[in-house]
């Protein structure tokens, strides 16, 4: 009995039509850390299977890649979430563009065409902009976090509504992907 290598992976834009043009930064809680020294982005797919594949090419083809995964249930009817994990540094911004850049090959949508969520706010795909809007030091969020605490302790004694925080706000997103709510 002769064994037989299969061989499996992606071609050319086998992903065309399957990814939304849209990515969100931090919108998630990180797993593979704190959020104060990992960055989430997120990607919206529009069926398991291709999720599964983004999932395995993120992690066979970066090292800077930390985690991939698929959202456990569906975000929308047929839809899911990618959460790819990294080191939160100064290189974020650069890797998030190569990524979309790499993906080009894939899914036929240009690195230009993409929407970048940052805090609810919609960017373009460009380094310079990304560096000015993504906090790219673990100190740096963590001095931003506990500012916001303290914010948020002033807007409770002057009888406004507190912020939700990062963390809160994450972990119900979470709990609801994976609720398929």
């Amino acid at each position: 009995m002769t064994k037989e290598i299969l061989k499996e992976g992606l071609d050319y834009h086998d992903l065309k039509g399957q990814i939304e043009p849209r990515i969100t930064v931090d919108e998630y809680k990180a797993k593979m850390g704190k959020d104060s020294d990992v960055v989430t982005i997120a990607f919206t797919v529009n069926s398991k299977l291709a999720g599964t594949d983004l999932v395995s090419w993120l992690e066979i083809g970066y090292d800077y890649v930390l985690d991939a995964s698929l959202s456990e249930g569906e975000v929308e009817p047929g839809k899911y979430l990618v959460f790819v994990e990294m080191d939160r540094r100064t290189k974020v911004p650069e890797r998030i563009v190569e990524l979309l850049t790499d993906l080009e090959t894939l899914t036929d949508i240009q690195p230009e065409s993409y929407t970048i969520v940052v805090d609810d706010t919609d960017y373009k795909a460009d380094v310079d902009s990304l560096k000015n809007v993504i906090i790219l030091s673990p100190h740096e969020y963590r001095s931003l976090k506990e500012k916001e605490e303290e914010l948020n302790e002033f807007r409770t004694n002057a009888g406004l509504e507190a912020k939700i925080l990062h963390d809160n706000d994450s972990y119900i997103k979470y709990v609801k992907s994976l609720a398929g709510i």
